[in-house]
């Protein structure tokens, strides 16, 4: 007889997922202390809001104590083109794989709604879902779950899926068979570590946001270390290096969803076009993308910096027409830029 559990499956994959796996909410008890050690370093830099609500981050049971199961699911986003190769374009910004369309929470929520009140109907209970936006360790019940293991650069890797993919959970009153949970295949790999611009691991399986260029583009306010700076090469929003390193990505599923198929005008855009944009047509260009939400002034600092490092004099004049900006970030970004592309004396 078929189990409440492989139908589930069966209408998680329908429904568009690539994997469906269960664990209960206190299958990681590794949490707290990781959480604490990476709080205590102060890798999280501005992100304060990683060190707020430490009780139901580090404790999914505690989040909802009426839950007795947790189904993750993963949702591929693999690229059908290599996301490396615009860095050889100094002239063009790079742009993390995640965000070359539409804004995937909106989507993977859809679909986990429609998969809650499936459930629902089918055997009753209460849920909850969540997709990266509440404090859930998603990627340490991933884990516990069978969906994959956190590799050496902390992001989730599947042996069928590579580490494209994007992690949504739902929670449940219903006591569900929980699946075996996945061992660490990394081995004496390093790839992901070495393929860091910045060096942002300090040691495997331990990442310093600080200096992390997913961190510096997106979380981070004001202005970036200058010594930072050069290192972020052409990259805009976001960074790939470590998830593209990564070996297992040779059994990576293509996306299926068509809203995570990369716009043509994101893969390799222009620098100077996108410096030029102004708060309104940042807004209309970026609609419905999770670029948006950084804001124009923020977009158009790291345009600048990519700028810099361009190596391209022809773009000295964008950044000059940006060193009186009004925002002083953009101002001082535009004013370092053209410091680097001034002809030496």
């Amino acid at each position: 007889m078929t189990s409440l559990a492989d139908i589930l499956k069966a209408e998680a994959s329908a429904l568009g997922f690539d994997a469906c796996q269960i664990c209960r909410p206190w299958d990681v008890p590794q949490v707290p202390d990781r959480l604490t050690a990476f709080l205590e370093a102060g890798y999280h830099g501005q992100m304060s809001w990683m060190a707020d609500r430490t009780h139901w981050r580090s404790n999914p049971h505690a989040l909802w104590p009426e839950a007795k199961s947790v189904i993750v699911l993963a949702e591929s986003y693999t690229p059908d083109h290599d996301p490396t190769e615009v860095l050889n374009h100094p002239d063009q910004g790079a742009i993390s794989v995640y965000a070359q369309n539409k804004d995937y929470h909106d989507t993977v929520k859809k679909r986990l709604k429609r998969l809650a009140r499936w459930l629902i109907a089918e055997a009753g209970g209460e849920v909850k879902v969540f997709v990266d936006t509440a404090p859930v360790p998603e990627k340490p019940l991933g884990q516990a779950a069978g969906l994959g293991w956190q590799g050496k650069h902390t992001n989730l890797v599947s042996r069928g899926l590579g580490n494209w993919f994007f992690i949504g959970s739902v929670f449940t009153t219903l006591d569900l068979p929980p699946d075996p949970p996945e061992v660490d295949h990394c081995g004496s790999c390093r790839a992901c570590l070495s393929a860091c611009p910045t060096e942002a691991f300090p040691a495997p399986y331990q990442l310093d946001a600080r200096r992390c260029i997913s961190y510096l583009t997106i979380e981070h306010h004001g202005p970036v270390d200058p010594d930072l700076r050069p290192l972020m090469g052409n990259r805009i929003y976001g960074c790939d290096d470590c998830l593209a390193a990564c070996p297992w990505n040779k059994f990576a599923v293509e996306a299926r969803e068509a809203k995570y198929h990369a716009r043509p005008d994101l893969i390799a855009p222009d620098l100077a076009e996108l410096a030029s944009l102004d708060d309104t047509a940042f807004r209309a260009k970026f609609s419905g993308s999770p670029i948006k939400r950084i804001g124009r002034n923020r977009f158009v600092r790291n345009v600048l910096y990519a700028i810099g490092n361009s190596g391209r004099p022809a773009l000295a004049t964008v950044a000059q027409g940006l060193t009186d900006d009004p925002d002083e970030t953009v101002a001082d970004a535009a004013r370092w830029a053209l410091q680097r592309l001034k002809p030496q004396q």
